[in-house]
């Protein structure tokens, strides 16, 4: 059983539809890239699947769970398994180390050590004490992706999280989320750079099996991305 199923998903606002017939499958482990340009539906399917929002069509099934039609007690639950970073994130008015640590300690743990660890994996070591609401664009997504990967989750979510850095330091979260997805977790990023996510769909799991969803006006469908054939 796929750990995350979604079906002639769909969205509308006020009437416009943002998203039709979107459809997809996949497996703990592995990275399934959202390819489309701004405005094709990426990130409202990322909010639909994060429960940030409720589709206008379709079914979302995470765990065997149909998501769309479960209670409130069971969205609570659920998205404990799910964690999202995105493009643009909110900083708290605290230091770098205070931000990231913020997952580990609304959940009761303290582990000082493993924030640490997730700073240097995103190259932020030596900026720990330094105020988030001062960093660029580059340096926040670095601080809201070590936030999010603090915690073991069952799928990430995430919104173009290597724009705006330069090629060395993109290679390097491009390595975290392939070390994440070593390590059981699912994850889907939306990117409209499609060489970037070949680099890492081409290193999931050892199976050379390239996943990814194009999207045009938001229409999309399960497949391999637009031009590529699998392996």
């Amino acid at each position: 059983m796929a750990l995350l199923e979604v079906q002639k998903l769909g969205k509308s606002y006020d009437g416009s539809e943002v998203l039709r017939d979107a459809g997809l499958a996949m497996d703990r482990g592995g990275i399934l890239g959202l390819v489309g340009p701004t405005g094709s539906g990426k990130i409202p399917l990322l909010r639909l699947i994060n429960l940030l929002e409720r589709p206008t069509a379709g079914s979302i099934t995470f765990g065997g769970i149909n998501i769309t039609e479960g209670s409130e007690k069971e969205m609570v639950a659920i998205r404990r398994s799910l964690a999202m970073a995105f493009q643009n994130p909110i900083m708290f008015s605290s230091s770098i180390f205070s931000n990231v640590s913020y997952s580990i300690r609304i959940r009761g743990i303290k582990d000082k050590g493993a924030v640490e660890v997730v700073l240097e994996e995103v190259g932020l070591g030596s900026y720990a004490p330094r105020e988030a609401t001062t960093l660029p664009g580059g340096e926040a997504q670095r601080v809201a992706l070590a936030r999010t990967v603090t915690t073991k989750h069952e799928l990430l979510l995430l919104d173009e999280p290597t724009a705006n850095l330069d090629p060395k330091t993109a290679e390097i979260i491009g390595d975290l989320i392939i070390r994440q997805a070593e390590d059981g977790t699912a994850v889907i990023l939306a990117n409209h750079n499609i060489g970037q996510c070949l680099r890492l769909s081409d290193r999931v799991g050892g199976t050379g099996e390239r996943q990814g969803i194009g999207l045009r006006n938001g229409r999309g469908g399960t497949g391999t991305m637009e031009g590529v054939q699998p392996r």
